[in-house]
């Protein structure tokens, strides 16, 4: 164990830590492995206030971590079996060669997302088992009829563009995707090129603090105002908007 620092009453105790003369409730900031943290709490003289929560890096365990990302891709790029399958397998291999362990692997589980995106699943079945997507589709296909492709494909982006900027980017790719493609069979466009559009704009959120999980936490932290997202993000949406939507009917074309 280590002693990097000693405070008291939330100042540096002294400059030379060897001259320090601890006293009670003093706190010491200490750099050493977990069992010498295990150790000084079992010892009682000291108590733990906070402790990393990240863990060393097994190096060791790194191949197998790189060769099961690069099976996944390569066996659900040549057919052999459903990626969901491949993942599924990957992580049992990553668990029991002991890469990480199982606690990690359920931190890195986001409860909130998860029942975010199962909702607003639930909410995109609901909008095409009730017709609403069609009633949608209706209302935007006469707007849209005499547009060329290309300017149909900016339309599509730039409208999941704002979606994004006052709703989550997830909510806007469920919600939104059924009815680009309901759209677009009914403008007889392919509808690829107008769902990868709605894929990039859902996560090109720059606008305000809202449209992305990252933007509120910069908002926060930053001490940003409203307008500061609006004097980067607007110009910033539109440059990825419109190059986007290049690129996009450059592979897909329409």
């Amino acid at each position: 164990m280590r002693v990097l620092g000693a405070f008291r009453h939330g100042h540096i105790a002294g400059a030379d830590l060897s001259s320090v003369r601890l006293r009670a409730a003093d706190k010491l900031l200490l750099e050493g492995p977990a069992d010498g943290f295990r150790a000084l709490a079992e010892v009682g003289d000291v108590a733990s206030v906070t402790e990393p929560s990240g863990r060393a890096y097994r190096r060791r365990q790194a191949p197998v971590a790189i060769i099961a990302l690069l099976g996944i891709v390569a066996l659900a790029a040549l057919n052999v079996m459903p990626i969901n399958i491949l993942a599924l397998v990957a992580v049992a291999a990553i668990l029991l060669l002991r890469c990480i362990d199982s606690d990690e692997a359920w931190q890195s589980v986001d409860g909130s997302i998860l029942v975010l995106i199962f909702a607003m699943l639930i909410v995109g079945a609901g909008l095409e088992h009730t017709g609403a997507v069609e009633l949608i589709v209706d209302m935007l296909t006469p707007l849209l009829a005499g547009l060329s492709p290309f300017l149909t494909l900016l339309a599509v982006y730039f409208t999941a563009s704002i979606l994004t900027e006052t709703v989550t980017n997830n909510a806007v790719a469920v919600v939104f995707t059924p009815i680009v493609i309901a759209l677009a069979s009914e403008l007889g466009v392919d509808p690829r090129p107008l769902a990868v559009a709605v894929m990039i704009a859902a996560s090109a959120s720059f606008a305000t603090p809202i449209g992305y999980q990252t933007n509120t936490l910069v908002y926060g932290a930053g001490n940003y105002r409203f307008t500061d997202f609006l004097k980067i993000g607007v110009p910033m949406n539109l440059i990825v908007g419109l190059t986007s939507s290049f690129a996009i009917s450059i592979f897909f074309p329409l």
